[in-house]
């Protein structure tokens, strides 16, 4: 069965406030992965530290560079994720969806979801 990854996008450098959702957001958003897990979906999720904590690094002309966060050149940065393992990508669409539909109206949250590449054999360790 295909697997998918729901990458969450944020503007971090808008970031909406997490105690203006309520508790309802939380009870909606704890519905929904109780009830994803159930149906056997989810593998797993997170959400992801401000970029102010990351390296990004980079392989360029035979050398390693590294720039620590925060990334303030990019608008979008990956807030969390979610690896789903679904029937086809309709069904993952639909899970994203859903988990979209629980934020607030008034928050801006984008997923990008990308089917993970099943060819792929990790090394030996």
């Amino acid at each position: 069965m295909p697997r998918f990854m729901s990458l969450i996008r944020i503007d971090e450098q808008d970031a909406p406030d997490m105690q203006s959702a309520g508790p309802e957001f939380e009870q909606r958003m704890g519905a929904l992965f109780e009830e994803i897990t159930k149906a056997g979906v989810m593998l797993d999720t997170a959400g992801l530290l401000p970029t102010a904590e990351g390296t990004r690094v980079t392989w360029e002309g035979g050398k390693l560079s590294f720039t620590d966060g925060p990334f303030t050149e990019t608008k979008e940065v990956v807030g969390g994720y979610a690896i789903m393992q679904c029937k086809d990508k309709a069904e993952a669409l639909e899970w994203t969806k859903r988990f979209l539909e629980i934020h607030p109206e008034s928050w801006k949250v984008g997923a990008e979801l990308r089917q993970i590449d099943g060819n792929t054999t990790p090394p030996e360790a």
